[in-house]
């Protein structure tokens, strides 16, 4: 048997130097995200959340908890070398999940996951997710950054993210108190968020569009940077609405669309009756639906189709949510209500 070269973790594809300076690197961003009780301070094994200061602000203090991911819209940023957003979406995804129970975002953390580490493209990643992460009142406390080639070919990344949040388990949205007559108020969505792009890509695929081209419904945008627009963070938003009294529920339209998400909100003896036409259509779904041939019910299941966010609000607190929301500058549309269902009636229903 021949002697070889003796090998090492480098020529394996992992640049261990590499990653030591790239957690140098992103070491400020996550100091920006810094909060009372969160120090955001990177290099130790684990993360230090000091329960002291927060837990004097809550009667019954209960923390919850949320893990997401950006899904294949990394393939989008991964193809074209644009970042700037999809740490926003990792943050947003994660965090408005927990906003819909009441809770308050305390500390976030990433898993990043590559074939081979580019700083300068990780930096770009990262950066993205503590602008997030500032936006959403969260410290970024640590997260762990994975070179993995044989798994992921040299540009390829995944992103997943996990956040925990705290509220007071007495003022806890679980749905529990919607009722019948309860008014349904739709937040605006930014465009696609971070759900369905494995059929948007198929959409893409069939006309044999150019990511980097104009696109079809965003003047002025490439085809991409309509696309990768990042999620809302409704934080704001959703602490206006419950100061302002009168919420009861709250929907992050997330993964099923309007279809799959109305329904975890409330028991089965309801249903939500959305007024179809009483929200904006934004014109990147006009595009997918026309594009791909998708059917009304399929869109609805698949997308947000322009509503990020709904608020399940009574119906004599309603002028009062929907002003303290116009004052945090959203667009508000009352886009049904929650009405009694049967047993062989649907848990979403639409009418014209």
């Amino acid at each position: 048997m021949s002697r070889q070269a003796p090998l090492n973790y480098k020529e394996a594809g992992v640049n261990i130097d590499a990653g030591n300076a790239f957690v140098d690197i992103i070491k400020p961003l996550a100091r920006s995200t810094a909060r009372l009780g969160a120090g955001a301070v990177l290099g130790s094994f684990g993360a230090f959340i000091e329960l002291g200061p927060l837990l004097q602000q809550y009667a019954e203090p209960c923390l919850v908890a949320s893990t997401d991911g950006v899904g294949t819209k990394v393939r989008l940023a991964a193809e074209t070398g644009n970042y700037t957003g999809i740490g926003i979406d990792l943050v947003a995804m994660c965090v408005n999940d927990i906003l819909v129970h009441g809770a308050d975002p305390l500390f976030f953390l990433d898993y990043y996951a590559t074939g081979r580490l580019n700083i300068e493209a990780g930096a770009a990643v990262v950066a993205s997710i503590a602008e997030g992460c500032r936006e959403a009142g969260c410290a970024l406390v640590g997260g762990e950054t994975a070179e993995m080639p044989g798994v992921y070919s040299d540009k390829d990344f995944d992103l997943a993210g996990f956040v925990v949040g705290i509220v007071d388990k007495k003022k806890a949205l679980t749905g529990a108190d919607v009722r019948v007559g309860d008014v349904l108020l739709g937040l605006t969505s930014s465009g696609v968020h971070a759900n369905g792009f494995s059929l948007v890509r198929k959409v893409i695929a069939r006309h044999g569009l150019d990511l980097k081209g104009s696109s079809p419904f965003a003047p002025g945008q490439s085809l991409a940077e309509a696309l990768l627009t990042p999620t809302r963070i409704y934080r704001k938003a959703i602490q206006a609405a419950i100061a302002a009294g009168g919420v009861t529920g709250a929907v992050h339209i997330t993964g099923g669309g309007l279809v799959d998400n109305l329904p975890r909100m409330f028991g089965a003896d309801k249903a939500a009756l959305l007024d179809a036409g009483s929200w904006p259509t934004l014109p990147v779904f006009q595009w997918l639906q026309q594009a791909g041939d998708i059917d009304f019910f399929e869109m609805h299941r698949t997308f947000n189709c322009g509503i990020g966010m709904v608020l399940v609000v009574r119906p004599e607190a309603l002028q009062t949510v929907k002003k303290a929301l116009e004052v945090v500058g959203e667009a508000v549309f009352r886009i049904g209500e929650i009405v009694a269902r049967s047993e062989s009636s649907d848990y979403v229903q639409f009418r014209n």
